[in-house]
């Protein structure tokens, strides 16, 4: 066939067919280099929970989060709780950049290919910033415990009447704040892992609670489980039946449906 046409149009053929063969070869040689060999978007195995990641709120206790962290090992997760830059009151997209860093560690000595994410207070909103950020590639499950999601007045308070104590992680906490705007523009839930918001209907710190409300999420009152609940801003990673909420949402399989049928069981522990 190529005998019969002349020799330009032979040359421009063969040049024609090196540049197709050449682009078949880099688009097998891309994936093999990176190590990327599934399709990009695809969720992580919901049956195959990795380390649990678990990040604290505006000051950066971690001691708050221990005994939730320990309940998650006692049940035998690999469970971590990441420590934030600046106190955990500074930039939250520094602590964001400090979550990214505690996955790539615990997905490295685990050899798990996705963790699944606890977010408490401003924590939720520092996973979801990672999340954004392409974090959402990494995780199978992203829990937020009592986050502000769309801003709490406490802070927007704070900001009018101290403001020298009201950090730049605390405006950024402000109902009007622009990181949050940004956040919550389009899709707050982005895909790739599966989303829970558990959160107390009588929170006095992040205010309005319904602030909480994750647009995407499974949404989990604690009250919509045990009606008489009390709990606190403060004493939902250690209430008994919050913990076992969260626990059961980080088991093996899609988030669960929870009701006012589970609060015995759930409250007992």
């Amino acid at each position: 066939m190529l005998a019969g046409l002349a020799p330009a149009r032979r040359r421009l053929l063969l040049v024609l067919l090196a540049l197709v063969l050449v682009a078949a070869a880099v688009a097998v040689a891309v994936p093999l280099l990176t190590g990327d060999d599934a399709a990009p978007g695809t969720a992580a195995d919901p049956e195959q929970p990795g380390p649990v990641l678990l990040v604290p709120g505006y000051g950066g206790s971690t001691e708050s989060l221990r005994p939730l962290a320990e309940q998650l090992t006692a049940a035998g997760r690999d469970a971590t709780v990441v420590e934030v830059p600046d106190g955990g009151t500074g930039d939250l997209r520094g602590s964001a950049e400090a979550l990214g860093d505690a996955v790539d560690a615990a997905l490295d000595r685990t050899g798990a290919e996705s963790v699944d994410v606890v977010g408490y207070s401003a924590g939720g909103v520092i996973a979801r910033l990672w999340a954004a950020d392409g974090g959402a590639a990494q995780a199978r499950r992203v829990v937020t415990l009592g986050s502000p999601h769309h801003g709490t007045t406490v802070a927007d308070l704070a900001r009018s009447f101290v403001p020298a104590e009201c950090g730049v992680g605390c405006q950024q906490l402000t109902t009007d704040s622009d990181l949050l705007a940004g956040l919550n523009a389009g899709d707050e839930t982005p895909a790739g892992p599966s989303w829970v918001s558990i959160w107390s209907t009588v929170d006095q710190t992040v205010t309005p609670p319904a602030s909480a409300e994750l647009a995407g999420a499974l949404e989990l009152p604690v009250q919509s489980v045990c009606a008489d609940s009390d709990v606190s801003h403060g004493q939902l990673p250690t209430d008994p039946l919050v913990q076992a909420m969260v626990l059961a949402q980080l088991q093996p399989g899609d988030p669960v449906e929870l009701g006012s049928d589970d609060c015995t069981t759930l409250a007992a522990g």
